[in-house]
């Protein structure tokens, strides 16, 4: 009988108990609006003095962006219309200020001011708080201790390395070679530098550039690369909830796993052979060392070394930014050249000449080919693999024209729009590899070249990148000849790192033999 009643008394209380629900939820939504509603204001008035194109209340810039190839000249015509910097919306209250002229990207890459809480926040949650990421004294320790690991002497052994992993992918290139077809070579180049990648920073044997089928890591990358990307430009996927309940948010845990998964081995089977190891001294007695040992062997001046969890971050760090964004820019380095075949000749000679009949490159032949290294720096011009980065400045800044933005901003610099910028380089579009003779670079300003971003927090690993597009673009041209394919224009976008929506094609043939 009294549970009759409790139930009678629940089901006449579950009406106002609902109506209670429905008014929390409008309280909420109310809240939230509001929320949304004086941030924009707000914003509004700290990039007043700052024109830009019009944006949609809601939705802001994000629907101009088609995904279809034509991003970029969208953002480079209106870095014509609006000079040095312009402000471009990603939804109702997320607004970036997109600069595009040296004199700008100087004030903000001089300093060191941290890396933005909006679009790093969602890389964060794939590579962790590594030294992309992370910021204040966390970021100055890991620089500290990750320093050692670029050092000329850790990245000497690399070279070889590096042209072992591209004689593998030139080998496999032969079948296009002798068929004369056009091919995608984005794919095999990201197995190339992947395989590079282990080598080199791991001393992993992957044998993925002759494993058959697609290599689960890289696919993964590319599917956590897209989905981050979806959502910077979907403002519904600003909140981790929609997105996590969402497919794909499944996708993306998905891919996370697989990534994760990867990286995980590769930590622990380092762990096992250091086992009996103590001092990197004895390691190197016996081997050269790599970026992992280092990791592993770094220590503070408290003689702290870093948590499991910072290890796994910067191993994350590394193989995405060593693998990805090289890939990126020797594919497009190769490109180019297939486009111009009397620069692509010139640096065939300069090769020929440096290398003496060597199937190899050593460390000693890097410096040893000045106009091909030209003609990748003009590359990298014309297709930055990173083609943006963002920051969030903790105070006020000021640029060089007095115009101000208050702390809290988020300040985007485009490398893409910065190296196109035609108040900066003459006939911007135009591949002209003379832009970087001594004297030229001379007369042009520091930060018009960015590639690598500058300051203090520039890209640790440069080096180690500029070494791998030498090695790869001069192994590439001493034994093929690259052709252009005109009926696959690349239709570049925007992501992470810069892509092809329809991948990067070209044909070759085997170089002649001189007599």
């Amino acid at each position: 009988m009294q549970l009759t009643e409790a139930f009678l008394k629940y089901q006449l209380a579950w009406p106002h108990m609902h109506y209670f629900l429905s008014a929390l939820c409008l309280v909420a939504a109310v809240y939230k609006l509001t929320f949304i509603l004086l941030k924009r204001k707000a914003l509004l008035k700290s990039f007043e003095a700052f024109p830009g194109p019009p944006a949609h209340v809601l939705f802001g810039n994000v629907l101009e962006f088609k995904q279809d190839g034509t991003d970029f000249i969208k953002v480079l015509k209106w870095a014509e219309s609006y000079p040095y910097a312009f402000p471009m919306w990603f939804g109702p209250s997320i607004c970036i200020l997109n600069i595009h002229h040296p004199d700008y990207v100087k004030t903000i890459l001089a300093s060191t001011e941290p890396k933005d809480d909006f679009a790093y926040k969602f890389i964060e949650s794939w590579i962790g708080n590594g030294l992309l990421v992370s910021k204040d004294q966390k970021w100055f320790r890991h620089r500290r201790l990750l320093t050692p690991g670029f050092h000329y002497d850790v990245l000497k052994p690399y070279v070889k390395l590096m042209s072992d992993s591209a004689k593998t992918m030139l080998d496999k290139w032969e079948r296009y070679a002798n068929s004369k077809e056009s091919f995608e070579l984005f794919e095999h180049v990201s197995l190339m530098t992947l395989d590079s990648i282990m080598k080199c920073a791991f001393s992993c044997n992957s044998n993925c550039q002759t494993e058959g089928g697609t290599n689960a890591y890289i696919k993964a990358v590319y599917e956590l690369t897209n989905l981050i990307n979806l959502r910077v430009r979907m403002f519904p996927y600003h909140s981790d909830l929609i997105f996590h309940l969402s497919p794909h948010g499944f996708r993306y845990r998905k891919a996370y796993k697989v990534a994760q998964s990867h990286t995980d081995e590769v930590i622990k089977k380092r762990k096992e052979v250091l086992k009996q190891e103590t001092e990197l001294s004895r390691i190197q007695a016996k081997r050269y060392l790599d970026f992992l040992d280092i990791l592993l062997f770094a220590r503070d001046e408290n003689q702290q070394g870093l948590s499991d969890e910072d290890l796994r971050a910067e191993v994350d760090t590394f193989m995405f930014e060593g693998h990805d964004t090289t890939s990126s820019g020797i594919s497009f380095i190769l490109y180019c050249l297939a486009c111009h075949p009397e620069h692509q000749k010139l640096c065939r000679d300069e090769i020929c000449e440096a290398l003496q009949g060597k199937d190899t490159m050593e460390w000693e032949d890097l410096n040893k080919i000045p106009y091909t290294t030209m003609c990748i720096k003009e590359s990298l011009r014309l297709y930055p693999p990173v083609p943006g980065i963002s920051r969030q400045i903790t105070k006020p800044i000021t640029f060089f024209d007095g115009r101000t933005l208050p702390a809290g901003s988020h300040i985007g610099v485009s490398m893409f729009a910065t190296h196109r910028n035609a108040t900066v380089w003459e006939n911007p579009d135009v591949f002209d590899p003379l832009r970087f003779l001594p004297e030229n670079v001379s007369k042009r300003s520091p930060h018009a070249f960015v590639p690598f971003s500058a300051g203090p927090r520039n890209c640790i690993g440069q080096t180690f990148a500029i070494n791998e597009l030498k090695v790869v673009t001069a192994l590439t041209l001493k034994r093929y000849e690259l052709i252009e394919d005109p009926d696959n224009k690349p239709k570049i976008i925007p992501r992470l790192v810069l892509r092809s929506l329809n991948g990067i094609h070209i044909k070759i043939k085997p170089v002649e033999p001189e007599m």
